[in-house]
């Protein structure tokens, strides 16, 4: 979350800088900065109607969580957890799991807290079964926390969701301030803790995690990013410029290596970080995705480093990794500066078919694209796209490219909260002075993004401490909505009030051995007399939290598909005709016509 400091300066594209930088720079340590105060929050236009609107009270999505701030400032408080969106009960719409926060010290208790929580500690992460009705679309929330058998009440941080054991059943696995937890789901609205069995107890801080197949065998695997060495006897405490006590950041503390564990497809993993290289190198990771970079049929993994330079492991087909992120101008920003990414996820958003990289940022580093030109090389288009500049205030987080409006061009959703105190919050006696606005941009032409925040909603420009958010169509209606946790706030839910008001066409990637949806594959929608549209399935991504694996793609007003072509993970391509508008299809594998 805090990065090298530099002076504002326009950015000039050339691939070399990042390299030459890094090697003047040799093995020199570098100093965190101290986050500048930023301005209070821009007042909501007057529309005739909001872009999203927060219904979490009224659904039933009741939740608030507990960082376990108690005056010492240690550093997990400020980071904030993640949220899932999932269908755990297989009932055709998405459910809610919210990661929630704990207190650090073991020796305090709730009566030392800042923001003493309503129930008895330790708080349980919590679990909504979703009661949409299909007929009248009604949205309703339950929760089933007790119910369903989970028992977490570790310090949370992230989760990710995917179906680990090919069992047709979506399974949790949860990162912590400490030990993780894998959670299998018995089929029958119950979880089962296997973390023991599993061996995938990795005790260190984790924070992001993903689900992936690396090696091709039809097995997800499993990634841990890990942040970096904190506890007791680690912390420290930093300073603001007035001399007040305040958090400090990552460049305080040793960075912790990260985990791959293989899945042996008997219900257990084994640890091959070493064997797949990822231990030759690591950071202080908060966000990772899983994706096709490089266009050679296995997936690879990007990771998000906070204040030092980022990870583009490049899967080799072979086991291993390596990671080629400074070659290919994603590891630091033009400037040749490592920056503080938080918020990661990967997508085709100028339409050329290969995959760009979108990153959450410090305040004054701006928000920033990796643009893939199509040879295995990015440009740092944060500036020209339009995205940089109102992004400098203001820090991000959860972060994703989401085709809100469904004009078939992707935009940018962006959550932010500071993470060292505000001066101007700490003036007017405000007791977490971190509080920010969150931020929307809408690609208004190709490659061209214009903030359109002050018409989201009046809760979406709220300032709060947001972190977490997962993506999905909560109510089945064709459009993204957005899950979003706050530190030491209410959880959002914010519903999109206009992307169904143009067409779509809803897609899932079928596994026909469990019905589950495979991750990993990429959907080619060809339009009649128009673009090919691709999109990756994909859970993992933003920040410490898990989206919806279903694709939407925006039709605008009413563009016609021809065939919708799949490149399956390690398998052969298929196309498929018989897919209709306006509703989710699923595309079978094995049901397709192959493609020549």
């Amino acid at each position: 979350m805090f990065s090298i400091g530099y002076g504002f300066a326009p950015r000039v594209r050339h691939s070399l800088a990042p390299i030459l930088t890094l090697l003047i720079a040799g093995c020199e340590s570098p100093r965190e900065t101290v986050e500048e105060p930023t301005t209070a929050a821009r007042p909501a236009a007057v529309v005739l109607r909001e872009i999203f609107t927060d219904r979490a009270a009224e659904t039933g999505l009741d939740f608030i969580q507990f960082n376990g701030m108690t005056g010492e400032f240690y550093f997990p408080e400020i980071n904030g957890s993640g949220a899932a969106l999932f269908d755990y009960d297989r009932d055709g719409d998405l459910d809610v799991y919210l990661v929630q926060g704990n207190l650090i010290d073991p020796a305090k208790t709730a009566e030392d807290a800042i923001f003493r929580p309503a129930e008895p500690l330790p708080l349980p992460d919590r679990l909504f079964r979703n009661e949409l009705d299909p007929a009248t679309g009604e949205l309703r929330f339950t929760d089933v926390t007790t119910a369903s058998g989970v028992v977490a009440t570790g310090y949370g941080m992230g989760v990710a969701a995917a179906d680990y054991d090919r069992d047709g059943w979506v399974d949790l696995y949860l990162t912590n301030v400490g030990p993780n937890q894998l959670l299998r789901n018995n089929g029958d609205g119950t979880f089962q803790d296997v973390t023991a069995a599993a061996k995938v107890d990795d005790r260190r801080w984790g924070i992001a995690a993903v689900f992936f197949d690396y090696d091709g065998d039809g097995w997800l695997d499993l990634y841990c990013g890990n942040y970096v060495d904190f506890n007791l006897g680690t912390h420290k405490v930093c300073r603001t410029k007035l001399g007040q006590p305040d958090f400090c950041g990552p460049l305080s503390f040793r960075p912790e290596p990260d985990s791959l564990f293989r899945n042996r497809g008997d219900g257990t993993f084994e640890d091959v970080t070493a064997r797949a290289r990822l231990g030759q190198e690591y950071g202080n990771g908060m966000g990772a995705v899983a994706a096709d970079l490089d266009g050679n049929g296995w997936i690879d993994l990007y990771v998000a480093n906070d204040g030092v330079p980022n990870q583009m492991w490049l899967n080799q087909g072979d086991g291993t990794f390596a990671n080629r992120a400074l070659l290919a101008g994603t590891a630091v920003n033009e400037d040749g500066q490592a920056e503080a990414s938080m918020g990661v996820d990967v997508a085709d958003f100028d339409g050329d078919g290969d995959p760009d990289v979108l990153i959450a940022h410090l305040s004054e580093e701006t928000n920033t694209i990796y643009q893939n030109d199509g040879m295995g090389f990015f440009d740092d288009a944060s500036v020209e796209s339009g995205l940089g500049t109102p992004s400098w205030q203001n820090t991000g987080f959860g972060a994703g490219w989401v085709d809100y409006d469904n004009d078939g061009l992707l935009d940018v959703f962006i959550v932010n909260g500071a993470v060292r105190s505000l001066e101007a919050q700490l003036r007017d006696g405000s007791p977490y002075p971190l509080a920010q606005p969150n931020q929307l941009y809408r690609q208004a032409a190709p490659g061209r993004f214009t903030e359109v925040s002050s018409a989201a909603g009046a809760a979406f420009v709220l300032p709060e401490v947001s972190r977490g958010a997962a993506f999905g169509d909560v109510d089945n209606d064709g459009d993204t909505d957005v899950v979003v946790v706050n530190n030491s706030g209410p959880a959002r839910l914010f519903i999109n009030n206009v992307g169904q008001d143009n067409a779509w066409i809803g897609l899932r990637a079928v596994d026909p051995e469990t019905g589950t949806d495979l991750l990993g594959a990429s959907l080619g929608v060809f339009l009649e007399d128009g673009p090919v549209i691709w999109r990756q399935v994909k859970t993992a991504g933003s920040y410490a939290s898990a989206s919806d694996p279903r694709v939407i793609v925006g039709l605008g007003d009413g563009r016609r598909v021809s065939k919708v072509r799949v490149r399956w993970p390690n398998a052969p391509e298929e196309e498929f005709t018989e897919v209709t508008d306006g509703r989710y299809n699923d595309l079978v594998k094995g049901t397709g016509a192959p493609v020549p």
